[in-house]
């Protein structure tokens, strides 16, 4: 794919895009290039106002609607309001948070990061058109799926680790949808990006040490615009495949432009992902049917 750029991206007049977490960062970089293109942009974000300015730069085809991924009610509540949708962009996300708990329940990252948005994309298959793209991270790497006690109840927490594993769940969702999608005959796809070590707002929020270490870091890190290139590419490219992972070109992926990459062994377990796919429709309530080549998805009660 070369040296690709938000300018390479085509003519996406006609077409919606869902981008959650719009409002600042990888997001918004995201909304902005997709708005340019002429395309329609839902900007899926927690603050309203925060998005606002947001919306505002990219002009009339762009519409800001209250998404909390922490909230199953709220991502019940913003499926409702979509009538249909392109390609689902599940961006947002929460980084090495301190210990906490989603309204539902669930330990504030994997329940944002990965429950979130797995009912999320549930509730809209049956009116997504061309794709998913979900956003994971060079830290899936450290992360470990523990099924029994995915949501830290029973063994002492553990931020960078939880985040860890939330993103090799999103990870995982990814490929696991893209398997289902293909068994199904769906020509829907599902792809994984990450950005590499970009410097985005997720580094100052780890209410920690951290924020100050990273905000170091960030003096080296590529900017936003570089870091949202895979997703970006995940996203329009028609030459995108269902399943692949995109991430940078550049020494241990950390910075580039955007291209196939490779992923852990552990984001290839099957029956692992199998197993989250159960436990996360058993946890969230949103059990999805794929019916030929149209996938449809019911919604029910939050679990514990």
């Amino acid at each position: 794919m070369g040296k690709w750029t938000a300018r390479d991206v085509a003519d996406q007049t006609g077409r919606t895009y869902v981008v959650t977490g719009a409002n600042s960062g990888l997001g918004a970089v995201t909304a902005k290039a997709l708005g340019a293109a002429g395309a329609t942009v839902i900007l899926a974000c927690r603050t309203v106002d925060k998005a606002a300015p947001v919306a505002a730069e990219i002009g009339p085809n762009a519409q800001v609607r209250r998404l909390d991924l922490a909230d199953l009610s709220s991502v019940r509540e913003f499926a409702d309001g979509v009538d249909g949708v392109d390609v689902l962009i599940n961006n947002a996300g929460v980084m090495a948070v301190p210990k906490g708990a989603t309204a539902d329940g669930f330990e504030t990252q994997f329940g944002t990061n990965h429950l979130g948005h797995f009912a999320l994309t549930g509730l809209l298959l049956d009116r997504i058109t061309d794709r998913v793209v979900t956003m994971s991270s060079l830290m899936h790497r450290m992360g470990s799926i523990n099924l029994d006690d995915p949501n830290w109840q029973h063994r002492s927490y553990s931020r960078w680790p939880a985040y860890g594993q939330s993103k090799l769940a999103n990870l995982m969702f990814a490929y696991e949808l893209d398997r289902r999608l293909r068994a199904s005959g769906s020509t829907v796809k599902s792809l994984a990006a990450h950005p590499g070590y970009a410097a985005t707002g997720l580094q100052g929020n780890t209410q920690s040490v951290w924020d100050r270490l990273m905000g170091i870091g960030n003096l080296f890190a590529q900017s936003a615009e570089m870091g949202a290139l895979p997703e970006m590419w995940a996203a329009t490219s028609p030459a995108a495949v269902s399943g692949s992972y995109l991430g940078p070109d550049g020494p241990f992926e950390q910075r580039g432009y955007p291209k196939a990459v490779g992923s852990s062994g552990k984001s290839k377990d099957r029956a692992v992902a199998a197993s989250l796919w159960g436990l996360s429709e058993r946890l969230t309530g949103v059990t999805y049917r794929f019916e030929k080549n149209s996938p449809t998805s019911d919604g029910g009660d939050a679990g514990e």
